[in-house]
């Protein structure tokens, strides 16, 4: 299985909005990266991804399942842009905040950490364990 994190600005569509959503989850729409795209088209069902505030906070707040693999973007009409759906599995006991994770040893390889504007990316096996510990999961 592997792990993801997903970034967005909270005042646009944050945590709570997602959680809001219940079950059915949201379409992750917008994205309009290729290599963010790409990671999206990698993703699998039952996957699980951080959530993470960007802009305004830069933590991680939560933890995400994808529902659906990707598909066409609902909000384009360009074929090149997919997008998974997602939906709220567990909020962090506390956020994970950016500096925080700058400071951490074990994550300073994180592409958070090494290519911060990336708004898909892959997150490892250890990076994930780490962070869920610091997240009180």
């Amino acid at each position: 299985m592997a792990f993801w994190l997903l970034k967005s600005e909270p005042d646009v569509f944050g945590w709570p909005h997602l959680v809001a959503k219940g079950e059915a989850g949201e379409e992750w729409s917008g994205v309009r990266n290729y290599q963010a795209r790409n990671n999206m088209r990698a993703m699998q069902v039952g996957e699980l991804a951080f959530f993470y505030h960007s802009n305004i906070g830069k933590e991680i707040v939560g933890v995400m399942e994808v529902i659906r693999t990707s598909a066409p973007d609902s909000t384009t009409d360009d074929p090149r842009w997919d997008c998974v759906m997602l939906r709220a599995k567990q909020a962090f006991k506390r956020g994970v905040g950016l500096d925080e994770i700058k400071a951490t040893p074990g994550l300073e390889g994180m592409v958070l950490v090494k290519n911060s504007r990336l708004s898909v990316q892959p997150v490892t096996a250890d990076e994930w364990a780490l962070i869920c510990r610091m997240g009180g999961l």
